[in-house]
């Protein structure tokens, strides 16, 4: 009980809070688990797949098949340059904050993606999903005071074990709670690809709308607890 206590007693902004992060990482592993199976077994959260998938069929010449790799990474790198690019104009020329403005568009975002018939290509949601994956990860990049990602799991993976290491070897209370944190974030990923995975099973293409439910909770808590 008393890490339970620590790991959700916070000083932090609530943008850099566990809830907010637990809400988002559920987010992350929706998509992923809609895309896999609802679209075409294809993973648009990181672009590591698409990199080296791309290598590979330019590899054997296959250049159709590298080509299709191509538009979800640039929407990738679109989506960081976005997401610099509101936080340093919110404040002269919106009347939202840069938090609400990505929260938004990657509602509006999720939203559209619900609308896409699955008899098309898939090409413009993967598309439309790197974008918002990069926004997301772009934008919410602290859990408390660590570096975390809502939208994949290898970094948290690695940093809640090393922290665990160090609670276990150094008897490090700090490093316990942290790496608790970093532990319920990946909980949280896994939980949102169950849900995802069975409502995409169940219900079809329009379960991304749920997703973007989680997401217009994370809106409400920001707006209520923002400082």
């Amino acid at each position: 009980m008393r890490y339970l206590r620590s790991i959700f007693k916070e000083e932090c902004p609530v943008l850099d809070s566990v809830k907010f992060g637990m809400i988002l990482a559920l987010v992350g592993g929706f998509l992923d688990a809609y895309t896999y199976i609802g679209r075409g077994g294809i993973f648009c959260n990181a672009q590591t797949g698409n990199i080296v998938l791309m290598g590979v069929y330019a590899g054997l010449r296959e250049w159709n098949n590298a080509l299709i790799h191509i538009p979800p990474i640039i929407a990738f790198m679109s989506g960081v340059f976005c997401a610099e690019l509101i936080k340093n104009t919110s404040k002269k020329k919106y009347s939202l904050d840069w938090a609400s403005i990505v929260i938004l568009i990657e509602l509006i975002s999720i939203v559209i993606v619900g609308f896409i018939p699955g008899n098309v290509s898939n090409i413009p949601v993967s598309i439309i999903i790197s974008f918002t994956s990069s926004l997301q990860v772009s934008s919410f990049r602290k859990l408390v005071d660590s570096p975390y990602n809502t939208t994949m799991s290898t970094g948290n993976l690695r940093s809640a074990t090393q922290a665990a290491y160090n609670a276990i070897t150094k008897k490090d209370h700090q490093s316990a709670i942290r790496s608790i944190r970093y532990y319920l974030i990946i909980i949280s990923f896994i939980s949102g690809a169950l849900i995802g995975g069975v409502l995409t099973d169940c219900i079809g293409l329009h379960a991304i709308w749920v997703a973007g439910l989680l997401l217009a909770g994370g809106l409400v808590l920001y707006l209520v607890n923002r400082t």
